[in-house]
């Protein structure tokens, strides 16, 4: 690949990282004014929004709305964010994005059930990272309630469901069908369940949740999840799978800078563990554990 081509790719995985980074911070924006689920719906009904031409313009992608796999990966993808953020509101920001930063070790231990082979460094990584998990999850110091953490862990093994799903979608000459269909079914999913769970959403936020909202639907879910594609197929797995690593990272300076958390040694630590060892995991791996359009949250 020309060298101007691969730095594309990874300016596209370097904006993926810290869009899905932007999604905590401005989640908790919105949650000072409405609760999770409808917070989760006006964000999907946002992407949706922009999503639908590129869902709709041509009967290739029209057609993935009769694709069991691409209606349950949609499933999957809105019920993974309504529990994610039920999560973050009994979370700070910065406990939540760390946690986030144990998903490469997931999608390790899924690829060795799945058959894959999984490196000797990469399972180094996958101890490190469970571990720092398990030292912020038993020692949260006031970042959040042991509810909060469950929710959080509970919402990465439905986001693997979902990357495991997508392995069986069908492959389309459009890379932006699947991200635009997938959001479409999600928001879909998501109505429903927070109709019931709450009623029908607030919609007098002020100025500041609504930029949350806009900066959630349009950055951190289709722009986010288009970058990724787009720079995942361009250059090997194990060097995008670094780009994982933006979004809690980001989360989590932007948790201590702008929100006040306070960054114990818990955090600190299990976050370094985290870091490390998904670093570890995408490093050590010679085969993808996913393909090449799946990625982060």
């Amino acid at each position: 690949m020309p060298r101007t081509a691969k730095r594309f790719a990874f300016l596209a995985l370097i904006v993926a990282g810290v869009c899905w980074g932007l999604g905590f911070p401005l989640g908790k924006l919105v949650l000072r004014e409405t609760d999770a689920a409808h917070m989760v719906l006006l964000r999907f009904a946002v992407a949706a929004v922009v999503a639908a031409p590129f869902a709709l313009r041509t009967a290739e992608a029209r057609a993935l709305f009769a694709s069991p796999a691409i209606l349950l990966a949609g499933a999957l993808y809105g019920v993974a964010f309504m529990v994610q953020f039920e999560g973050l509101a009994h979370v700070s920001v910065t406990l939540a994005a760390l946690l986030v930063g144990a998903m490469p070790a997931l999608i390790a231990i899924a690829a060795k059930l799945l058959g894959e082979k999984v490196s000797r460094a990469s399972w180094g990584g996958v101890a490190a990272a469970t571990l720092g998990a398990a030292l912020i999850a038993g020692r949260p110091d006031g970042a959040g309630s042991p509810l909060g953490v469950a929710l959080s862990l509970g919402s990465l093994f439905i986001f693997l469901a979902w990357l495991t799903v997508l392995r069986r979608a069908p492959k389309v000459s459009n890379q932006m069908a699947i991200p635009a269909v997938t959001v479409m079914v999600a928001t879909a999913v998501i109505l429903p369940i927070s109709w019931i769970m709450h009623g029908p959403p607030k919609l007098d936020l002020s100025p500041t949740a609504w930029s949350g909202i806009l900066g959630l639907g349009v950055l951190g879910t289709l722009l986010a999840t288009a970058a990724w594609q787009f720079g995942s197929a361009r250059v090997g797995s194990a060097s995008a799978g670094v780009f994982i690593n933006i979004e809690p990272l980001m989360g989590a300076c932007v948790g201590v800078l702008l929100f006040g958390d306070h960054l114990t040694w818990a955090l600190a630590a299990g976050g370094l563990m985290i870091i490390a060892g998904s670093f570890a995991v995408v490093l050590g791996e010679r085969a993808p554990p996913v393909t090449a359009s799946a990625g982060p949250i």
